[in-house]
């Protein structure tokens, strides 16, 4: 059987271009890794944040839209985004919160404390300290590397077919059911990072998509071939997977489970260096070659943006 480490990304809608790079670079800390665009929308950014390299399984991604409609979390989503940090790092990141005027809120969950906050846009994030995942190695403004985010603990779903949900996580991507408790089931992938995922046990009812709202997560093949077995797996299983999709950093396969939550299967290679240096990620426009000669165009209609240090309060 074939079953994912966890997960690969998280991507979302938000509002303004500036403000997401101010939040998840500059207060977050995590490594702007790729500038391109919404391969689909190509006057929207599509911008990748994760650790040094972008790692699989430490990838935020955005489209950012000004003026977009604002979304309502629900069910057919991902609820809430959540974040690893080393042992010992909450206090750094609750006085961090304070200082830039970041209201949040402790919560507790199978024996874990999680310190729950929302973005500018209103995406719901947690960050909870765990022992495993890669320390990483990406410092800025103020986040010293022993605290800094490592990147995805997991994730909680909220499912409209949360008995349908829990059986494609289980018996389709092969994570292994671990608790339940408080309405919630837990489960885990084989993975030391991106790999608790929380279900609700109750069907939930429907979201709308719109800024501050999740638009699809992604679960980690580690090459093509398997990529290639994930997609036969889900024909046979009648999930009508779209075909592979070339998204210059990782192939990608998209499918609805039965809950109404868009899964992506993505490729762990070939990563973000393939067109940048890894010195020189995030730092320039990267457009894929069929819209080169749109380039001149694109730069106009795409807001400026730079990560850029910023104050708290």
């Amino acid at each position: 059987m074939l079953k994912t480490a966890g997960i690969h990304h998280i991507t979302a809608f938000v509002n303004d271009a500036q403000q997401n790079v101010d939040f998840h670079a500059g207060v977050l800390g995590l490594r702007l890794v790729k500038k391109t665009i919404n391969f689909d929308a190509p006057e929207v950014y599509h911008l990748y944040f994760g650790n040094e390299s972008g790692s699989p399984g430490t990838i935020i991604t955005f489209f950012p839209q000004e003026q977009a409609r604002t979304g309502v979390i629900g069910g057919g989503q991902v609820s809430i985004t959540v974040y690893a940090i080393p042992k010992g790092s909450m206090e750094f990141w609750v006085s961090r919160l304070d200082a830039f005027g970041i209201g949040h809120e402790t919560t507790s969950r199978f024996g874990e404390t999680f310190l729950k906050f929302h973005d500018p846009s209103g995406l719901q994030i947690e960050l909870v300290e765990r022992e495993e995942g890669t320390p990483s190695r990406w410092s800025f403004n103020g986040v010293p590397v022993e605290h800094a985010i490592k990147g995805f603990g997991g994730a909680m779903l909220s499912s409209v077919s949360s008995a349908n949900t829990m059986i494609v996580l289980e018996k389709v991507l092969g994570l292994q059911r671990a608790g339940e408790e408080d309405g919630l089931v837990r489960f885990r992938g084989f993975g030391d990072i991106g790999q608790i995922i929380d279900v609700n046990a109750a069907d939930a009812s429907w979201g709308n998509p719109g800024a501050g709202t999740v638009h699809h997560i992604a679960w980690r093949a580690k090459d093509y071939e398997e990529h290639e077995q994930w997609r036969e797996l889900l024909a046979e299983a009648g999930f009508h997977p779209t075909p592979v999709i070339d998204r210059q950093y990782f192939n990608a396969i998209y499918f609805r489970e039965p809950g109404g939550i868009l899964f992506e299967i993505a490729t762990d290679p070939p990563g973000f260096a393939r067109d940048e240096a890894e010195g020189e990620l995030g730092t320039h426009l990267m457009l894929p070659e069929w819209y080169e000669p749109q380039r001149e165009l694109i730069e106009q209609v795409l807001p400026k943006i730079e990560v850029r240090e910023v104050e708290g309060n």
